[in-house]
């Protein structure tokens, strides 16, 4: 009997700091761990007897990557529990710093943190030296997703200027429109972007899931609709708790989730293009049929497809809004505090972002629970790696390793995010 032990400190190119412990023997894989070691943050903890005004800038904090879903998501929690209707006005800036969000978001993605992984390089920087054009459109991307958001938002991280019930300000119409041209040339480049990462070489991997995305019936989600699947389910998003539940794993400090009655599931890009391809916007829907990408798509590696393509739908949805954007009205709605509980949910760009509050009389919260998407899909990782390392056992320790952080990194994985990811240690007996 031999044995093989490879230990890797951490994965690079991921948001946060976890482990992934490999049980090997006679060539077989008999256990497979993903240790999440970051400490719990404990924001639900934090939030109990805040007033419900500080709820969307205490939860932006989670996530210096995606503050936007958890602002978002608390507020149309809190909206919800309170009555509160918002302006059409307000609801399309809502979608257009969200657009902002997913751009930055998805842009440094492609460019930094998963286009190595295909084309062979350790890090962007590496990459750079061959692909400089790429890298720098990479750059100009995000940087207009964090002015869009700036602009929207009051700055580019953790946005000051979304509150229960709208917004402190509107922005001007002349700061919005000062923004497209350059989001017509973003158009085309990201159209560039999905055309480049669509020639990466993918490894054969199929593997079968249950996809999750939220469901509008008119528009490609980023919030509001129900909670569907590609099972067949399709809830309110005050009903989660009753389909999925998060369960602890003595190796993580982050909960993994899964369906109560079906287990593990996926959110993300790929499941609301599955879900919701006929919702994409004209270039963006046009874009898909020219790369010929099937109805539905099961190789997680091919994540960073649709991130492009729906890095094209931002820009095109961006443009749309400013167009019809007039800053007429009242930035928000006014509200009384009163004894209630609301939900909320929103597609980060990770995946869906769920919310549950309850408020007391006095505008004091009296419970708060956040299921962040990277935590509800860690179950999914773990299961792609126990069918996608098994014929790979016969590779180098370096190989194996690389494939395996690609793996992860095909989830875009927010590890700080999800503890309420990586070091590798393989034990080969």
């Amino acid at each position: 009997m031999s044995t093989r032990t490879l230990k890797v400190d951490l994965i690079a190119r991921v948001e946060g700091e976890g482990g992934l412990n490999l049980t090997i023997r006679d060539d077989q894989l008999v256990d497979l761990k993903l240790n999440i070691f970051e400490p719990p943050r404990f924001f639900e903890a934090f939030l109990r007897g805040r007033r419900l005004e500080e709820v969307p800038d205490i939860t932006s904090r989670i996530c210096g990557i995606c503050p936007i879903a958890y602002q978002i998501s608390s507020v149309t929690a809190l909206e919800s529990a309170l009555g509160i209707q918002v302006t059409p006005e307000v609801r399309n800036l809502r979608r257009l710093i969200y657009c902002g969000e997913w751009i930055e978001s998805h842009a440094l993605h492609l460019h930094m943190l998963h286009a190595p992984d295909f084309l062979g390089f350790e890090d962007a920087i590496q990459m750079a030296k061959q692909h400089p054009q790429e890298v720098e459109r990479g750059l100009r991307l995000k940087k207009l997703g964090n002015q869009i958001m700036s602009v929207v938002g009051g700055r580019e991280i953790h946005p000051i200027n979304l509150k229960v019930g709208g917004f402190y300000s509107l922005p001007k119409r002349s700061s919005l429109l000062q923004l497209v041209d350059d989001l017509k040339t973003a158009i085309d480049d990201s159209e560039d972007v999905a055309r480049w990462v669509a020639t990466f070489p993918f490894p054969e991997f199929e593997p079968e899931t249950e996809f999750v995305a939220i469901l509008h019936p008119d528009e490609y989600p980023l919030f509001e609709g129900n909670l569907v699947s590609s099972a067949g389910l399709n809830i309110s998003v005050a009903d989660y708790e009753h389909e999925f539940q998060e369960v602890q794993r003595e190796h993580s400090t982050s909960l993994h989730s899964r369906r109560r009655t079906a287990g593990v599931y996926q959110v993300g890009p790929i499941a609301r293009f599955n879900l919701n391809r006929s919702k994409l916007t004209p270039r963006a829907r046009a874009l898909a049929h020219e790369l010929s990408l099937p109805d539905k798509i099961n190789n997680p590696f091919k994540s960073i497809v649709i991130r492009a393509i729906e890095t094209v739908f931002a820009f095109e949805e961006s443009l749309r809004i400013i167009d019809q954007y007039s800053p007429d009205g009242e930035p928000s709605t006014s509200y009384e505090p009163r004894a209630s509980e609301g939900f909320g949910c929103s597609e980060a760009p990770r995946g869906i972002c769920w919310h549950h509050y309850k408020i007391d009389d006095g505008g004091l919260i009296e419970h708060a629970r956040i299921v962040p998407p990277t935590s509800q899909n860690l179950a999914r990782i773990e299961r792609d790696l126990w069918e996608f390392i098994p014929p790979r056992l016969n590779l180098s320790d370096d190989k194996l390793r690389w494939d395996c952080e690609q793996a992860i990194r095909n989830y875009d994985p927010c590890i700080s995010c999800s503890v309420h990811f990586l070091k590798l240690d393989i034990d080969r007996q």
